[in-house]
């Protein structure tokens, strides 16, 4: 019997370990997602010739462009370590390694698998007996960006957007890698196995704005607002955002259709912006500031309901870039911070974003 539509209650989103891998435990279910989007786009170029109005055909000329992103709720962890970040468990160790460190190095890429069960039944835990899934796969998918968005009212979320080499459907159980041998562009056939689908690993149902900490004190020196500590007595931070954005380049040469890799660009630079209800301005200049080349650490703290760390996100080598007062009637003043900061290589720990959380069994083995 055919479907008369499809919700977010029958789907379930997986990454695999690589885009080579095939076994159940080299793939991982993403918890928590909120949305899954992805597309593809053929560009095509049209022959033409003297003495005929209309084309003589069209040739693909350049690689497909395919994209994906998804958006979760952000918990302790455990999705970052299956998409290939590095994070650490301990908060001690924070600056042991370069939070995106995993996603510098070209390599093959991940895969993306959305699997979809028959309408009417959970994808985690039941199914309709007898029936079967279906799944879309995304091949060879590099991270593009991720972003961290913590506001007054809002769940924590994070999103992450992928570019991809090749996408393919699969109807029934049998799922084929989505991949493709970047070296010569043709297709992978090999079978796919994934876990079953569950509610996830992780203890925590989701974090609350309300144990989230954002210091930005140590660049009090940089502003004009009073951000000296990250309590009442300072401004009423009320939203923000870290964004880390990887642009990447398809390097194609002859004899392939598709591109043998997806180099990131570089330099990197990692944004966290700020908003916050202004109560208390500093005696401050902007001469002053413009002299203060010092770097500074900035941290977002994310707390589980027990109090314990759940996530901690620190920012090292941090200098402030604009700051925007906004005034109005029927208003409270607001400031916007933007404070950036560059990715350093994987022995920096004094540039760039610092992650740990307290879950351990998101990355791969």
């Amino acid at each position: 019997m055919s479907r008369n539509r499809v919700i977010y209650q029958s789907e379930a989103l997986y990454v695999s370990k690589d885009a080579i891998a095939t076994g159940s435990g080299d793939h991982k279910q993403l918890e928590r997602v909120q949305s899954a989007n992805y597309s593809f786009n053929i560009s095509r170029q049209d022959v033409n010739q003297f003495g005929m109005l209309g084309k003589v055909g069209s040739m693909v000329l350049e690689a497909p462009t395919v994209s994906a992103d998804t958006s979760y709720l952000v918990t302790d962890g455990f999705n970052e370590r299956a998409l290939g970040f590095f994070v650490t468990k301990s908060t001690a160790a924070t600056t042991s390694g370069s939070f995106i460190s995993g996603h510098m190095n070209d390599g093959s890429g991940q895969n993306l698998f959305i699997t979809t069960v028959p309408e009417g039944g959970d994808a985690t835990g039941v199914t309709v007996s007898g029936a079967t899934n279906d799944a879309i796969g995304i091949g060879n998918a590099y991270l593009s960006d991720y972003s961290l968005d913590l506001s007054v009212g809002s769940l924590p979320t994070a999103s992450v957007s992928f570019e991809a080499s090749n996408i393919n459907s699969n109807a029934g159980n049998d799922i084929i890698n989505p991949a493709v041998n970047q070296s010569n562009g043709t297709a992978l056939t090999t079978k796919v196995q994934l876990p079953t689908a569950d509610s996830g690993n992780t203890s925590e149902i989701a974090l609350r704005p309300g144990d989230i900490t954002v210091d930005i004190s140590d660049a009090t020196g940089q502003v004009l607002v009073d951000i000296d500590s990250p309590d009442n007595d300072s401004a009423h931070i009320q939203s923000a955002s870290l964004s880390i954005p990887l642009s990447r380049s398809s390097l194609e040469r002859l004899g392939t259709k598709y591109a043998y890799a997806r180099a990131v660009d570089f330099p990197i630079q990692a944004t966290l912006s700020v908003n916050a209800i202004v109560n208390e301005t500093q005696a401050n200049a902007l001469t002053t500031i413009v002299d203060d080349e010092a770097s500074k650490t900035l941290r977002l703290t994310l707390k589980a309901e027990d109090g314990s760390d759940a996530m901690i996100y620190i920012l090292k080598g941090c200098q402030i870039t604009s700051e925007s007062f906004s005034s109005s009637i029927g208003s409270n003043k607001s400031v916007d911070l933007t404070f950036v900061t560059s990715i350093g290589g994987p022995s920096d720990t004094a540039n760039g974003v610092f992650v740990s959380g307290a879950n351990t069994s998101g990355s791969f083995s």
